[in-house]
């Protein structure tokens, strides 16, 4: 049996901002395409029942200072709602290809206007008319009643037949979603499975502007 590697993968001494480390490993994995969609993470919540639910959706912004993620979803959805219920979640990345993982504990609130307004302009038009037309994780009776409630919306913004194409505004039930981190762990892939991990945690304290005050990062190393 090989012995045990003892070089340290993260630094001796823990770094005072984790999430830009996590930034960089974000970054990088986004630059380099190393595996499919690099900005994919699971969104665990819970619903008033303290019944978890997980999900995979698409980390848009990486914010590493003040330090929060941004993705996008209807409000209505059962995302949405579970999110209004407790709005503590918390998020996973796992970047296989490169033997690295982040885990991020948080608090979740809405975007700014500006913010949610400035990326669903940056959609394609098809997901626009997408944000409006479906009823996001409400039941539905067949593929078919779909695609013709997504036509119906279509129809309200395009002319058939023209080349009159109406702006699409943002629906007021669809934007973006800030999880203002407090927790986070990095995990590298280590030899003979002793992997390296570090978990570090700060306070967080609501401003009136639906910000947050936040506190130095205290960071610890964990066993494997």
């Amino acid at each position: 049996m090989s012995t045990f590697d003892e070089r340290n993968l993260l630094p001796e001494t823990l770094p005072g901002k984790p999430m830009h480390l996590a930034k960089d490993w974000f970054d990088k994995t986004c630059e380099k395409k190393w595996q499919p969609n690099p900005n994919a993470m699971t969104l665990s919540t819970v619903d008033n029942k303290n019944t978890p639910s997980s999900r995979i959706v698409l980390c848009k912004y990486f914010v590493p200072d003040p330090g929060y993620i941004v993705f996008f979803t209807n409000y209505n959805s059962r995302k949405g709602k579970e999110i209004r219920e407790n709005p503590e979640v918390s998020l996973v990345f796992h970047w296989d290809n490169i033997g690295r993982q982040a885990r991020i504990k948080g608090r979740a609130i809405y975007s700014p206007s500006s913010e949610s307004d400035k990326y669903f302009a940056s959609r394609n038009r098809g997901s626009q008319i997408s944000a409006w037309g479906s009823n996001q994780s409400q039941t539905i009776l067949s593929r078919n009643d779909l695609i013709k409630q997504m036509n119906d919306k279509l129809n309200e913004y395009d002319s058939p037949g023209t080349q009159n194409e109406k702006e699409i505004p943002r629906p007021p039930h669809w934007g973006g979603i800030r999880v203002w981190a407090h927790e986070i762990e990095l995990w590298m892939d280590g030899e003979n499975r002793v992997h390296d991990r570090a978990r570090w945690t700060r306070k967080l304290e609501i401003n009136k502007d639906n910000s947050f005050s936040v506190s130095k990062w205290t960071g610890t190393r964990l066993q494997p």
